[in-house]
């Protein structure tokens, strides 16, 4: 078998399925493991035609499997072995996203291996996946609209969720499901939630924590390029709304009533205008609709760093 992709939570169970199949069907197996970016061909191949010296099957697992594969001499000699493969012996190569597939990958699937992708999962398909693990897992089930506003929290991370749906199995009580208030009050903020939060590091704290906000929504958290590209805009957008309004000698709670401000908003807001003024703002919220033009049009190949660049320009600025 073989696991490749940036999932590593969907590589995790795959193997803890794999393991679990092999041990119903022989009994106890014994389990080796190796690390690819150290281990040797040698090593590798004493244990794939070895026999287990206490079970009856063998499960070879090789870790950083890209680089293990990366040498020509390596690859041709696995490829070999893929092609007439130990009955007593399974092995697992797990890669990330440097997994090269080519003649290795067609040769497992020709002699009845699997070669899957592990990657994370839309949002509608984490949404099914947690009702299943819920009740599979935890033993709970999922109210209506639970699902959904877990996800929408914390996006398709499904380590977290799993995470998130064990904290609530627990708070909801044996026999009891898990509602979406009790997601609401147990879990953390939603990504909306927290790609608005960057308006605020950005204006507060500058450019360096933005980047560190912006690294955190974009790959930890999964927010979507689009959500990152408005949240920019609109926060330019009301800083240019607000100094062209001091520019016409209003003052802050005028504004604040006329935007439609409340909360922290007012402050942060006004504070983005003076710092940056009718022109600088207008010239940043130009920019950044052309950022976030470029990003939805798929012109630009890195998304990340396009938000990133205008962050540093914005913060520089605010600062």
């Amino acid at each position: 078998m073989v696991l490749t992709g940036k999932d590593s939570f969907t590589r995790v169970e795959h193997s803890r399925q794999l393991h679990a199949a092999l041990t119903e069907k022989f009994g106890s197996v014994d389990r080796f493991e190796f690390d690819g970016a150290s281990a040797t061909l040698a090593q590798v191949m004493d244990e794939l035609r070895s026999y287990g010296l206490l079970s009856q099957h063998k499960l070879i697992v090789i870790d950083n499997a890209e680089g293990f594969m990366g040498a020509e001499d390596r690859r041709r000699a696995m490829e070999r072995y893929a092609a007439n493969p130990q009955q007593e012996s399974t092995l697992l190569m797990r890669a990330g996203t440097r997994w090269n597939p080519g003649k290795f990958d067609k040769l497992v699937e020709a002699s009845g291996g699997a070669v899957i992708k592990c990657e994370p999962p839309s949002d509608k398909d984490a949404i099914s996946w947690c009702g299943v693990r819920a009740e599979k897992r935890h033993g709970a089930k999922l109210a209506a609209g639970a699902a959904e506003l877990l996800v929408e929290k914390i996006g398709p991370d499904l380590a977290r969720i799993d995470t998130e749906l064990a904290k609530l199995a627990t708070a909801a009580g044996e026999g009891k499901p898990i509602s979406r208030a009790l997601v609401s009050e147990f879990v953390g903020q939603s990504r909306e939630e927290q790609a608005w939060g960057l308006q605020s590091v950005l204006i507060q704290q500058g450019a360096g924590a933005a980047l560190v906000k912006l690294n955190e929504l974009v790959r930890v958290s999964g927010v979507a390029d689009v959500l990152i590209g408005w949240t920019i805009v609109d926060l330019l957008r009301k800083a240019h709304d607000a100094a062209r309004l001091m520019d016409d000698g209003q003052n802050d709670f005028a504004i604040a009533k006329q935007l439609k401000l409340w909360g922290d908003a007012q402050a942060l807001v006004c504070r983005a205008a003076r710092a940056l003024g009718s022109a600088g703002a207008a010239a940043l919220l130009a920019e950044s609709v052309r950022t976030d033009a470029r990003t939805k049009s798929g012109f630009s190949s890195d998304s990340a760093r396009t938000f990133e660049a205008l962050v540093v320009t914005i913060g520089a600025r605010i600062r």
